[in-house]
Parts: C-alpha cells; sequence; structure tokens
C-alpha cells in the first residue's frame, strides 16, 4: 500500500469519535464541510472505516417542522442528528445501536419523559439472553443508562448516557440509542418533552415525512 493510504488508514474510527468528543460536531449549513471531512477514501474512492457512512441529513426530508427540536437516529451510521429551529441548532453525535435487526426498532416516536440519574431495571427478555443481568440498579457510575436518559413513548427505548465508551460507535446495546455522558447531558439540555425522534436506518427505504407527534 502507498504511504498515502496508510495514513489515510490511521485517520479511523476512534480518531474520528475522539474529535467529535471535544468539538461536539455543531454544525449548520454554512459549515457542513466538517461533517463532509470527516469521510475518508482510498485513492480509489472506497471508504476506510464504519463512521465515514455518515451523511449530511436534511431535516425537512424526515420532519415537518423543528419548532419543537428534531431528534434523527441513523443506527447505519451511528449518528443522531438534533436540529432546534428558534436557536438555529445542528448538532451531531456519535452513538450506539442495538446488537442486531432484531433488535432495532425504527420509526417515528417521541421524547415523553426527561431523567437525570436514571436508574435501571433490564426487562425480562434482556434477563433470558443475559442472566447475570440484575434485576434492578440504582443511578450511579455503574448505570448502562449513563448520567441522563430521553424516554421514548416506545416502551422501554430511551436515548440515553453510557460511562462505557467502548460502546459508542459500535452495535452494543438492547434497542436503546447510547451517547457520551457529556453528550446526553448537552442534548439533554436542548431536548423538550414532546420533541420528535426518527430512529432511521439510512440505507432503508425512505420513511416518508414525519408525521405530528
Amino acid at each position: 500500500a502507498s504511504d498515502v493510504y496508510k495514513r489515510q488508514i490511521m485517520y479511523n474510527r476512534r480518531s474520528f469519535i475522539a474529535g467529535s468528543t471535544s468539538l461536539g460536531l455543531c454544525l449548520n449549513p454554512y459549515n457542513i464541510s466538517i461533517a463532509q471531512q470527516a469521510v475518508k477514501k482510498t485513492n480509489s474512492g472506497e471508504t476506510l472505516h464504519n463512521i465515514s457512512s455518515y451523511r449530511y441529513q436534511k431535516w425537512q426530508d424526515h420532519f415537518k417542522s423543528i419548532k419543537n427540536g428534531a431528534i434523527l437516529s441513523d443506527t447505519k451510521s451511528k449518528c443522531l442528528h438534533f436540529w432546534i429551529g428558534d436557536k438555529d441548532i445542528y448538532k451531531i453525535y456519535p452513538t450506539s445501536v442495538p446488537l442486531t435487526p432484531e433488535l432495532t426498532r425504527t420509526g417515528y416516536t417521541k421524547v415523553v419523559q426527561k431523567v437525570v440519574g436514571p436508574d435501571w431495571r433490564p426487562t425480562e427478555a434482556m434477563r433470558k439472553r443475559d442472566p447475570q443481568l440484575p434485576k434492578y440498579m440504582p443511578p450511579g457510575p455503574d448505570n448502562p443508562l449513563g448520567t441522563h436518559a430521553l424516554y421514548l413513548s416506545w416502551p422501554n427505548y430511551r436515548i440515553h448516557g453510557t460511562s462505557d465508551t467502548r460502546k459508542i460507535g459500535r452495535q452494543s446495546s438492547s434497542g436503546c440509542i447510547g451517547l457520551y455522558n457529556e453528550h446526553i447531558e448537552e442534548l439533554f439540555n436542548f431536548v423538550n418533552i414532546g420533541t420528535p425522534c426518527l430512529l432511521y436506518t439510512s440505507d432503508a427505504a425512505d420513511e416518508g415525512l414525519g408525521v405530528d407527534l
């Protein structure tokens, strides 16, 4: 392989995630080049790492309005997009996603509860897959929901933090979407009760324009 190709290889998913942690990837239509630069390719045009499947999303393709904010979690690229109209904000965060397609629910939902310091009760299905899981875990550094959680209208589905940073950028959850704790805290402060949310796989058929939630 050429020296140029080797240098490109070194710019892998880990370096993108580390950069996104420090920058927060706060984008707007006038600064979208930051996101485009995250995609590294070989001289023949092949992508080099999983996170390069990221693609720019337009809220107009998925939602009727962003007045109350809007969340799009792309499980293919492992990125969460957030827009809110009155503040002219567009944020992108790296995420963890469900382990398997069977655990990956897609479609429209909304935020129905916001919790600082969430506790955790694994579902029966989770404990069946892993009998070593506790029945209950109180808030704290070992809690897999991290420091903050956004509860969705679907039962047992959340967007939450994690103290296990190895999970970010990977298929590692039982259905929820995980963010770095510092990112979920920032998103938590932007999001309102009732904010619409779309869990979406970017290579799936068009989900259609968002419904009123």
